[in-house]
């Protein structure tokens, strides 16, 4: 336990609460102070002469501090990728369109890969041309990173979010519709006749 630790020194420095320095004293008398205020002593600095522990709440002060490193860490940008062919339909490269622009709602980055296949890479400008479509229509939120590369049989194109574009959407709950509207109307605005039983 947190509190037994600081048996083993004989005289410790003691903070309370408050932050304010109650003093040097010895580790059972202080260990007694802290329970009897229903809270945890805990060693702050053990190298230092005497050891500095401190009167808190063990629990509160762990939860403060993941807290607060949580608050540190930035949200790491993920590289979301797409696959297509250069003889992707029309409907299924705007599907992939607005899955890229879900990703990049999110602040994620898009790899989006064009994969050739047998005598379809002597026709490099198809491709090209369907990741230009998609450099095109999120140019307002994205901006190209990587520009279309040949790699081995396929091209590669990095798309990024532009920064301060303001906050973040929840693609997820975008499409939801709206409680208050009217799903069907048959009625042109008339009321229904009462139904017998």
């Amino acid at each position: 336990m947190i509190n037994e630790r600081v048996l083993r020194f004989r005289d410790i420095r003691v903070i309370g609460p408050e932050g304010e320095q109650i003093g040097i004293i010895q580790s059972r008398p202080a260990l007694n102070m802290a329970r009897e205020q229903g809270l945890d002593l805990v060693l702050v600095s053990a190298t230092a002469n005497p050891p500095v522990c401190r009167i808190i709440d063990y629990g509160r002060h762990k939860y403060e501090m993941d807290k607060r490193e949580r608050e540190n860490k930035k949200k790491k940008t993920e590289v979301k990728g797409l696959k297509i062919k250069p003889s992707i339909a029309e409907h299924d490269l705007n599907t992939n369109l607005k899955k890229a622009l879900g990703f990049l709602a999110e602040g994620d980055k898009v790899r989006i890969v064009c994969q050739f296949r047998a005598r379809e890479i002597t026709h490099p400008e198809i491709g090209r041309a369907k990741l230009q479509v998609f450099i095109d229509k999120t140019a307002d939120v994205a901006q190209v990173e990587r520009p279309p590369t040949m790699e081995a049989n396929q091209m590669v194109v990095v798309l990024m979010p532009k920064s301060g574009k303001g906050p973040k959407k929840d693609v997820k709950t975008q499409d939801k519709q709206d409680g208050g509207e009217a799903v069907q109307d048959h009625g042109q605005g008339k009321d229904h006749p009462a139904e017998g039983v």
